[in-house]
């Protein structure tokens, strides 16, 4: 499931931006570059509003910003880790280390809920997001995924 999902193409290793709207912007480019998107602005628009309305940043290092768009092809998950932090706005004010941007077509019901679910239900464990910062490789990270 998770790598159906998050390709190898789909992981950012080593995220630059320290700003929320600046690490979407680069996690959505890397979207539209492995053809995933169909309309970057309106899925820009969908994950920007989504954002506008509540922060997700859910602390303990975590953010899941996520977009529902017709601008999206097939249901997709990039992975972006940083080293620096991202100023996300959090529940718990701490910057973003592990940034997981979820996007789904317009159509797809409710698969963004069981993508965030299943994201969520992994992450909160500290050994998870431990493991996550100190992976080696992109199969690194499809293996702690689906093994937690």
């Amino acid at each position: 499931m998770i790598t159906d999902l998050l390709t190898k193409e789909l992981f950012i290793e080593s995220l630059e931006a320290t700003e929320k709207a600046d690490a979407i912007e680069a996690m959505i480019d890397c979207l539209e570059a492995s053809g995933k998107l169909n309309n970057r602005s309106k899925y820009a628009e969908a994950v920007f509003h989504r954002e506008a309305e509540f922060s997700t940043g859910i602390g303990m290092g975590v953010a899941i910003p996520h977009g529902k768009s017709d601008g999206v092809k097939t249901p997709s998950l990039v992975f972006a880790r940083s080293q620096k932090g991202v100023e996300f706005e959090s529940m718990d004010d701490a910057p973003a280390y592990l940034l997981f941007l979820v996007a789904v077509p317009e159509a797809g019901g409710d698969e963004h809920l069981r993508i965030l679910g299943m994201l969520s239900r992994k992450l909160m464990h500290q050994a998870v997001r431990d493991a996550l910062m100190q992976a080696k490789s992109y199969e690194d990270v499809i293996r702690i995924l689906e093994e937690s």
